[in-house]
C-alpha cells in the first residue's frame, strides 16, 4: 500500500514540475508554438472586438502524443 502511494506520489511530483518548466517555456518560446490553434480543423471566430479560438484538431494532436509518451512510459 505504502509503495503504491510512494509511486502516485513521485508521479504527481513529476508532472508538477514538468508543468512548472513548460510554464516558463512558453513565454519565452519566440513564437515556437505559435502554429497551436491554428491547424486546419481549428475553429477560429473573428467578429468586431471579438476573437474566440477552439483549437480542436491541435488539442487532438496533443491528446494523440501524449497518449503514446505515457504508453511507452508505462512499458518501461
Amino acid at each position: 500500500m505504502k509503495d503504491g502511494l510512494l509511486r502516485l506520489g513521485v508521479l504527481l511530483l513529476g508532472i508538477s514540475l514538468a508543468l512548472i518548466l513548460l510554464g516558463l517555456l512558453l513565454p519565452t518560446s519566440g513564437g515556437f508554438l505559435r502554429w497551436f490553434g491554428r491547424l486546419p480543423g481549428d475553429i477560429a471566430i473573428e467578429r468586431e472586438g471579438l476573437t474566440i479560438r477552439i483549437p480542436l484538431v491541435s488539442s487532438i494532436l496533443v491528446s494523440v502524443v501524449l497518449t503514446m509518451l505515457l504508453s511507452v512510459l508505462r512499458r518501461l
